[in-house]
């Protein structure tokens, strides 16, 4: 049985969390200081910066999911399914966040906090899956049966991403294009605070999923040193 030991942070884990603690003062300066003001909706519009990153680490979070949940039906690596686990969790965490600051940036766009756009239905789709994933292994004790069938789950969920992603063109939807919309998209200052936005979440999400998947592995390890513990006692018993 492999061990994990988490007294030992990984360097790449730990350049990771680095990386993230300094560039969060910059991303923060360029979101709120460096880049300006879009002339319609204010300063409301700076919700993008956080906006956007945060739906791409949800598509990052369900992406390791699914492909982690393949390598698992395939192998039966527990290794796989700690990390099929760990990202449905943070991509359930940042599918929260992009929910959350969607509709305050919609308020202002819409003048509504809420419309049954192609992208936001589909993203509430997404959701919905991926919730159901984690309730599915929210059981302390679960078989072999029900690992497999949250892969199931894991991969189905994946399936939504290209229909969030390109919702808006094929259906027509009402979210905005900001990147490649009318007039050019993104502009100067604009792209830079992106950018910057952008490499710190998506740095975060990696980082996360990582310390996650170490914790669900050796949660793993302890269920099954518990079960060979209660197989012993019972031997000995009988």
């Amino acid at each position: 049985m492999a061990r994990i030991d988490l007294a030992r942070t990984p360097p790449l884990l730990s350049a990771l969390a680095w990386a993230c603690v300094l560039l969060s003062p910059l991303a923060l300066y360029s979101a709120f200081v460096y880049a300006p003001s879009e002339a319609r909706m204010g300063i409301v519009y700076r919700i993008f910066y956080f906006h956007m990153p945060c739906a791409q680490a949800m598509y990052v979070g369900f992406g390791v999911c699914a492909a982690a949940s393949v390598l698992y039906l395939m192998k039966r690596d527990p290794r796989f399914d700690a990390i099929a686990v760990a990202g449905a969790e943070l991509g359930m965490v940042f599918w929260t966040v992009t929910m959350i600051l969607g509709p305050l940036w919609g308020r202002k766009s819409w003048g509504v906090y809420w419309v049954w756009d192609p992208r936001l239905t589909s993203t509430l789709l997404a959701g919905m899956v991926y919730v159901s994933y984690l309730v599915l292994r929210s059981s302390r004790h679960i078989g072999e049966v029900e690992r497999r069938f949250a892969a199931g789950l894991g991969i189905v969920g994946a399936l939504t991403i290209p229909l969030i992603k390109y919702s808006v063109q094929r259906w027509r939807g009402t979210h905005p294009t900001v990147i490649s919309g009318e007039g050019g998209g993104l502009q100067g200052e604009m792209w830079h605070a992106l950018i910057v936005c952008l490499v710190l979440v998506t740095l975060l999400c990696a980082a996360l999923i990582w310390i996650r998947a170490r914790f669900e592995r050796t949660r793993q390890q302890v269920e099954e040193l518990e079960l060979i513990a209660a197989e012993r006692g019972l031997l000995e018993e009988g």
